[in-house]
């Protein structure tokens, strides 16, 4: 008898596509001030994550873009241990496309919060999405720059991203 083992198939958990605007990371050579983003997001199943997503809309200069993913304190505003990371290396052909970060599988628990960071030695604009206040986005995203680490949290603002997970 042969035994047969079925791969597993990827799963979007979360998809945030509208893009109306863009947020920009990173380092311009002529401010020495570094500019950071993140998202928070409550899963909305339990799995193994296999990957996020972001939208890139612009790359003026190419250089590392770093993701850590992290539980995340919603009520006390509170990045938590760090789950996971992954660093890629973008450029001009990253432009107008989706960035994927595929990550070690770390395990989610549906109904919690997670959140994810970026930096990045590059200069890169992520899409994002801002609506009225009748709507807001479940998550938060949050901008912070080396002068302010805490950083600012956003209802009304979303990065454009995927969360994809094992089946």
């Amino acid at each position: 008898m042969k035994t047969t083992q079925i791969a597993n198939r990827l799963r979007p958990v979360i998809t945030q596509v509208q893009n109306n605007t863009s947020l920009w990371i990173g380092h311009l050579q002529t401010d020495t001030t570094d500019r950071f983003a993140g998202q928070t997001f409550i899963c909305p199943a339990s799995g193994a994550l296999d990957n996020i997503q972001v939208y890139s809309a612009t790359v003026q200069t190419p250089g590392e873009l770093v993701l850590t993913l992290h539980q995340f304190d919603a009520e006390n505003k509170n990045w938590g241990p760090l789950l996971a990371t992954c660093i890629l290396n973008v450029n001009k052909s990253d432009e107008d496309k989706w960035i994927r970060f595929d990550l070690p599988a770390a395990s989610l628990q549906k109904d919690q919060t997670y959140g994810f960071r970026l930096n990045a030695n590059a200069m890169i604009a992520l899409g994002e999405a801002a609506v009225g206040n009748k709507d807001p986005f479940i998550g938060e995203e949050w901008h912070a720059d080396s002068k302010n680490q805490e950083g600012n949290y956003y209802h009304y603002f979303s990065l454009t991203y995927k969360v994809e997970m094992l089946d």
